[in-house]
């Protein structure tokens, strides 16, 4: 191929000695489908990030073992079946990202990628899988959505950093009693799988804190119970005292049926009793996966250089009457001045899910005096520059009366905008749904008849506010009982019976598409407060 062929943006990657390169989407995809790659891309020596994503590319080349100062090689969501053996060539590789892909083998290669941290090859069509004994500093694996039936070769105690495993969506019989070599494993995820039961040494990891084993055919009901309604703290007790073990030790609990005491009897009766009713004796907040059909979210990337974050989710099912409705918009109130710092350290937005347009939302940012929005309780449209310039008008007027020198606290977030080229707002439909800090639309605002909520959390400072924000959020809305499944009447006590809430997680994708984003996480919605248990579907 001549330089005159040569792929724009790759011929721009050489000339400037650039480090990292996307060719991802729909037209990438359709030059690959005319011509093949342009292997001049394997030439790119100085390359240490590489993406290709959302094509129809499906074989990789022999040529990739020449970028060898790659650290983040990220091919998922395309048509790759075959991987070549030069893939071990990449000895400085630590992220490796074939997820959505039709792979069917895996290259023995790979196990020399010894500085690799985080292999993600799930949703491929895997069920054969090599040692990984040599590839110690593994820390993330996910397999999830192949077709293993056996669990992959990798309980080796010299796996010292392997925190994280993802199996689930295969169809795997068992779990070997090896598992416990796992030592730093904090998240196992064995769900949808073949499972009739698991072996009690998966308790004797003392690092692990996530179980997850919904959807197996478990033999024990009342594990199965458990698993379904409860937190991973209590089935890995139960797993520790109940599940068979390869061999009985002074570590392992006894599982023979000698005589008990009549105290072991009640003892043993009491927490029967206890694991049976563990559901009724605390609030229950249900978290559905997001699917393909959900809503999600695509952050631009003008935005990143005025308010970047922004973390969302839909609250279902919600079944208002009067004083819930007017506790949860004085729930928002309070957040913005308590977590949210009066708007400072972020904002919260709600809209209702019936309001919306059909397709996903862009977060997007554009000049003020370009974006038209009917602010929250007005009834006409104004431009961003429009409502700032009033919002200041009443925040100077308010100065004035108070005789202050700066503006009070509910005005400060202005100084969030003031003086930006740009605003960040919110699409759906091609109208701004949200002005964030300022405010949202009338149009898509909640009501008491609303019955599903997506909400918004956003923030110039950084993530973690978002989540922390988001995560209080639904700890307080779970503890009013607005759920449709048990609608308070009025005058009754809201903390009078525990309650359940369910939300569903929502993707926020960069423009590159690639998943910036979940929530909510198995990372959030960690809550103190033994009352309430997060149900992860």
């Amino acid at each position: 191929m001549s330089s005159q062929d040569t792929w724009p943006e790759i011929l721009s990657a050489k000339s400037e000695n650039k480090h990292e390169l996307n060719l991802s989407g729909a037209a990438v995809s359709n030059k690959i489908q005319e011509d093949g790659l342009d292997e001049t891309l394997y030439t790119l020596s100085s390359l240490n990030y590489l993406c290709i994503s959302h094509t129809c590319l499906d074989v990789l080349a022999e040529g990739i073992g020449n970028l060898t100062n790659l650290t983040n090689l990220v091919l998922h969501s395309n048509k790759i079946w075959k991987l070549p053996a030069s893939l071990g060539k990449l000895i400085n590789l630590k992220m490796l990202d074939l997820s959505r892909n039709e792979l069917e083998t895996i290259p023995n290669e790979i196990t020399k990628l010894l500085q690799l941290s985080t292999l993600n090859l799930a949703s491929n069509k895997l069920s054969l899988f090599p040692c990984m004994l040599q590839n110690t500093k593994l820390s993330i694996l996910d397999l999830s959505g192949n077709q293993f039936e056996e669990f992959p070769d990798i309980c080796y105690p010299d796996l010292l950093h392997l925190a994280e495993v993802k199996l689930n969506g295969n169809k795997l019989k068992n779990v070997p009693p090896a598992v416990k070599e796992l030592s730093s494993l904090k998240v196992l995820d064995l769900g949808d799988n073949d499972l009739s039961d698991v072996p009690g040494e998966i308790a004797d990891i003392n690092k692990l804190k996530e179980l997850n084993l919904k959807g197996n055919k478990l033999s024990d009901k009342r594990l199965l119970k458990l698993v379904d309604q409860c937190r991973s703290k209590q089935v890995l007790d139960y797993v520790r005292q109940h599940c068979p073990r390869s061999s009985t030790g002074k570590d392992a609990p006894a599982a023979g049926k000698g005589k008990k005491s009549k105290k072991g009897k009640k003892e043993h009766a009491d927490n029967e009793h206890l694991q049976e009713n563990a559901e009724n004796l605390c609030h229950k907040l249900h978290v559905n996966h997001a699917l393909e059909s959900t809503l999600s979210i695509t952050v631009e990337e003008s935005v990143k250089v005025v308010r970047q974050h922004i973390v969302c989710c839909i609250i279902s099912d919600i079944s208002f009457v009067q004083h819930t409705f007017k506790k949860f918009i004085q729930l928002q109130t309070k957040l913005h001045d308590t977590v949210c710092e009066k708007r400072n350290a972020a904002t919260i937005a709600t809209h209702d899910m019936a309001s919306l347009c059909p397709g996903n939302i862009v977060y997007t940012a554009y000049p003020p005096s370009e974006i038209k929005i009917c602010p929250l309780g007005k009834a006409k449209h104004v431009t961003g520059s429009e409502l700032f310039a009033q919002l200041q008008r009443e925040a100077d007027e308010l100065r004035k009366e108070k005789k202050r020198n700066v503006y009070s606290g509910i005005h400060k977030y202005l100084f969030l905008l003031k003086g930006k080229p740009v605003y960040p707002c919110l699409m759906n439909g091609g109208h701004a749904i949200s002005l964030p800090p300022i405010t949202n639309s009338d149009s898509t605002k909640i009501s008491e008849k609303t019955k599903d909520i997506f909400v918004e959390v956003t923030s110039a400072a950084s993530q973690n506010v978002c989540r922390r924000v988001l995560d209080t959020l639904l700890h307080e809305t779970l503890l009013l009982g607005i759920s449709y499944s048990e609608p308070p009447s009025e005058g009754t006590t809201l903390q009078s019976a525990y309650h359940t809430l369910t939300v569903q997680q929502v993707r926020v994708i960069g423009s590159d598409g690639i998943l910036k984003v979940v929530y909510p996480s198995r990372t959030d919605l960690i809550f103190e407060d033994n009352s309430i248990s997060v149900i992860r579907e």
